[in-house]
């Protein structure tokens, strides 16, 4: 049971992730190579946000922060550049992850920092006659509720209607009467304020040093492209369900743990390379 636990506790920070990456490539058509840095900035940015004001604000403020910078990152980078080549815009977004990591060792250091949870959500809950940490039961919580917001914003308002349509084919929202460049905005701001919230709830949890957004971005990427490449609910499903095989696998396949979201994505690929929920392409 604990090690379930920790599969989906996993799986809960790689759904709010990579639910983002996937927002994000659905319109914009581009990986953005720098949504791992932006995850890493918005850790770092809740270790200093809870040792001045605490945890609990830091869950509001570090996503709007990460929001902004999303803002910037379309009017200064992805709007300009839409018509240049997805491969020109990936190095693009490459070299700004690159820039982050520097910017984070700059500003925090080199050094290993740890976040701690709020003091209610500390020590353990009994689940099914087993004591897990309560924080990780927070993390599914935290995420599961993420889940709902974000289906329920997607399907039943008018800007969800917007994206769904600038989704599948951006041209012809525009010729409907959609405004595609404010579209766009809210998708950016979106996604990158999910990196900030993944990170900041990632940061009680795991250990913070400035390379922690590579491992988590190439997981990512995994999930987008086994959910589907472009599709918010393959992503949330294919976040969830390799994060509960990378930790089972932990566990039984010490050896083989480490390859086996590469075994699925070539499974997947070879069997449905649209992905589970998506479209080829």
């Amino acid at each position: 049971m604990e090690q379930l636990l920790n599969g989906v506790a996993l799986g809960a920070l790689l759904m709010v992730l990579s639910s983002g990456l996937a927002m994000i490539y659905g319109l914009r058509g581009v990986a953005n190579f720098a949504h791992g840095a932006l995850y890493m900035l918005g850790a770092y940015l809740a270790y200093t946000v809870t040792e001045r004001i605490g945890f609990g604000l830091a869950l509001l403020v570090v996503p709007i922060a990460l929001a902004l910078v999303g803002v910037v990152l379309e009017l200064v980078f992805f709007r300009p550049l839409q018509h240049r080549s997805h491969i020109e815009l990936g190095l693009v977004t490459f070299g700004l992850a690159m820039m982050g990591e520097r910017l984070v060792t700059l500003i925090w250091g080199e050094g290993t920092l740890r976040v701690l949870p709020p003091e209610f959500l500390q020590g353990t809950t009994s689940i099914l006659g087993s004591d897990y940490p309560t924080y990780r039961l927070a993390i599914i919580v935290i995420a599961l509720v993420m889940a709902a917001v974000l289906v329920l914003l997607l399907r039943f308002t008018t800007i969800g209607l917007h994206i769904r349509s600038a989704s599948q084919d951006i041209e012809t929202a525009a010729i409907m009467g959609i405004d595609a460049n404010r579209v766009s905005l809210i998708v950016v701001s979106v996604g990158s304020a999910l990196a900030g919230l993944a990170g900041t709830l990632a940061a009680p949890y795991i250990s913070l040093n400035p390379g922690m957004g590579d491992v988590f971005l190439i997981t990512s990427l995994i999930v987008v492209v086994v959910g589907g490449v472009g599709s918010i609910a393959g992503a949330m499903v294919a976040g969830m369900g390799v994060g509960i095989i990378q930790t089972i696998g932990a566990v039984y396949l010490p050896s083989f743990a480490v390859l086996l979201p590469y075994v699925l994505l070539v499974v997947v690929l070879l069997w449905r390379p649209q992905g589970l929920a998506g479209r080829k392409v």
